[in-house]
């Protein structure tokens, strides 16, 4: 009779606990260049700490719905600036943002949010354990990427995206709700020229996020 070969399962005990789950905002106004400094590094992020991340941008969640909610409200499917947006589908969507980024950090997942959430950065909310409603221990960051205003219309007007158009035609209105948090008030928020990093601000940016 053979013998029978015990292989002994590790105990879930035995395993190394997991680090809790990185919440990290990429936030600033329109142009500045949010999207495209969390596809920088995200990669590298995952690289330096070993753990798993995600992408949550609003406008790619949100984008598809935004448009028919907005054709069918006010007959143009580009509108993302007019009071009707703003006093209708932009809360629900930072809500349902922030739901789905709670369900991966929930599941071990580390979140990249991207959108402005100027109201919520003003208000210090992203760093508020009882706004937020985040599993316990999630490691939270902000980053306000910021541009002169002048340079952030520039890149609108260059990136030529119809849903940049209320904007640009009502930049004066919409300018009102541009601001440039004072670092002595907002000390939570981890500040990022984006007029023209060089590889070591990145760099910077990159440890300040990973450590």
């Amino acid at each position: 009779m053979r013998g029978i070969l015990a292989v002994r399962t590790p105990a879930v005990a035995d395993a190394p606990l997991p680090a809790m789950p990185r919440l990290i905002f990429f936030c600033g106004h329109a142009g500045t260049g949010k999207t495209s400094l969390s596809h920088k590094l995200i990669g590298p992020l995952m690289q330096a700490t070993g753990e798993p991340f995600c992408i949550l941008d609003k406008d790619t969640l949100y984008g598809r719905y935004s448009a028919a909610a907005m054709g069918a409200i006010t007959g143009d499917p580009n509108d993302r600036d007019s009071p009707a947006y703003l006093d209708n589908l932009r809360d629900p969507e930072y809500q349902g943002l922030l739901d789905t980024a709670r369900e991966n950090l929930m599941l071990g997942i580390s979140v990249l949010v991207v959108g402005p959430l100027s109201r919520e950065v003003r208000a210090h909310q992203l760093t508020d354990p009882d706004w937020l409603h985040m599993p316990a221990g999630t490691r939270t960051e902000v980053v306000w990427v910021h541009l002169p205003e002048d340079e952030a219309h520039a890149r609108i007007v260059r990136r030529g995206n119809p849903n940049d158009a209320y904007k640009l035609t009502h930049w004066e209105a919409y300018r009102t709700r541009r601001f440039m948090p004072d670092p002595a008030e907002y000390p939570e928020l981890i500040f990022f020229d984006n007029l023209a990093p060089d590889a070591a601000a990145l760099d910077g940016l990159l440890r300040t996020l990973a450590s």
